[in-house]
């Protein structure tokens, strides 16, 4: 992944994701980061932060502090839930224009492709979309 030092936390999720081989264990790992993720103010839970394109409802919020956005999200599925955990945590405490000028290419290195329904691919790519857009309102 380029710039490193710039997406640390999300080159290592990606890098921990692409070492296994196995889609089941990259499934497995989704699922657990899912569980983590903390559930939100229920004010989020608005038409504008819906993710759209997504099978399962899903809403991310960015919330910016000092030049950083903080992320937060729910999602009534659990391998969505786990997706956007990622994303979460990967792009938390970036600013808005490095959350904008991201590589989307990340996707395809975590090799999660394997692992999930095309539907859920897709509903990931939007939930990065979405967190773009937002980002971008921040610009």
């Amino acid at each position: 992944m380029e710039n490193q030092e710039k997406y640390k936390n999300l080159s290592k999720l990606v890098e921990k994701l692409s070492k296994s081989e196995d889609p089941k264990r990259k499934y497995e790992y989704i699922l657990w980061l899912g569980k983590k993720l903390k559930e939100p103010n229920s004010k989020i839970l608005v038409e504008e932060n819906k993710v759209k394109g997504c099978v399962s409802e899903v809403f991310v919020k960015a919330n910016i502090k000092e030049g950083k956005l903080y992320w937060e999200g729910y999602s009534d599925a659990l391998i969505t839930k786990g997706l956007l955990a990622f994303l979460i945590s990967g792009l938390n405490e970036l600013s808005p224009s490095e959350v904008v000028e991201i590589n989307k290419n990340f996707i395809e290195d975590t090799g999660l492709k394997a692992s999930l329904t095309p539907s859920r691919s897709n509903g990931f790519l939007n939930i990065l979309l979405k967190m773009q857009s937002q980002a971008n309102e921040f610009l």
